[in-house]
């Protein structure tokens, strides 16, 4: 079961889909739930390319999970201008929308998740590592270096007449030049190591959006620390947004089993205490 939800943040709305787990009505859950956040990249939305995070978030619930899935402001069905956004106002969002899913159903506050596709993937990260109430990272094909990703991405000549004149087209985007400031702001590579709980990091080798050696730094990031683990999965010819079947459904199969997996292992170390 799901349905659609406007949440408030700062003036704007953000639109959302909640997606219960199989069984659960809506009145409420029977018992406490994982909760898994999917935080669309740049001027995406909760939809995904071919429907990828709808896709994602009904297999995630019907395994068991409690799954919310928004629009950032200006982007999907969102209000506001995505464009006058910034990396620091997307990590406030993605932490109100967490704020929202706490106060709407019982959650487990060991089993909160954030998967991040693309840019989301970098805000996912630099959220993780400011609220503690994150638990596990599933990254998609995430941004490593926001300003020079991105800038990449729209082609400089769309950085350099925001500069000039105040603001740029991109695809109907209205980019400003604060947008492009916040990116050079933030560095999740320096910021990962920051993080506590687990993490898997997701990749296709055909990615020609962010180079798939993305995935091995970051991995090497998330090895440095002390404790707790970082997994890689690597698919052998995967575009940016897991266009192909059989690409997309090894995708959403591998963060499933992972979930799963981390589910086990809390339970394992449970009884290890009792």
């Amino acid at each position: 079961m799901e349905r659609q939800i406007g949440i408030r943040f700062e003036g704007e709305e953000l639109t959302a889909t909640l997606h219960y787990p199989r069984g659960v009505e809506k009145t409420g859950c029977q018992s406490r739930n994982s909760l898994v956040i999917i935080c669309h990249g740049f001027v995406g939305s909760r939809i995904g390319v071919d429907r990828l995070f709808v896709n994602t978030a009904r297999r995630l619930a019907d395994a068991g999970h409690l799954v919310l899935r928004f629009d950032y402001a200006g982007c999907g069905e969102s209000t506001g201008e995505y464009g006058e956004q910034s990396i620091q106002a997307m990590i406030h969002q993605t932490r109100a929308v967490l704020d929202y899913a706490l106060s709407c159903a019982d959650v487990d506050p060991k089993k909160i998740t954030l998967i991040g596709h693309s840019l989301g993937g970098a805000v996912a990260v630099l959220t993780a590592v400011r609220d503690k109430r994150v638990k596990n990272l599933v990254l998609w094909s995430a941004v490593g270096y926001p300003f020079n990703d991105i800038v990449k991405l729209t082609g400089r000549n769309v950085y350099d007449q925001a500069v000039k004149e105040g603001k740029a087209d991109y695809l109907g985007y209205k980019l400003t030049p604060d947008f492009f400031e916040s990116l050079a702001q933030f560095q999740p590579f320096q910021e990962a190591v920051k993080f506590s709980g687990d993490v898997l990091v997701v990749h296709g080798t055909s990615d020609d959006v962010i180079p798939v050696d993305y995935a091995f730094l970051y991995q090497k990031v998330f090895w440095m620390r002390s404790e707790s683990r970082c997994d890689k999965e690597i698919i052998f010819q995967a575009d940016h947004t897991y266009s192909s079947g059989p690409e997309r459904a090894q995708l959403i199969q591998r963060t499933m089993e992972w979930l799963d997996e981390r589910e086990r292992l809390e339970k394992e170390w449970q009884h290890w205490m009792i």
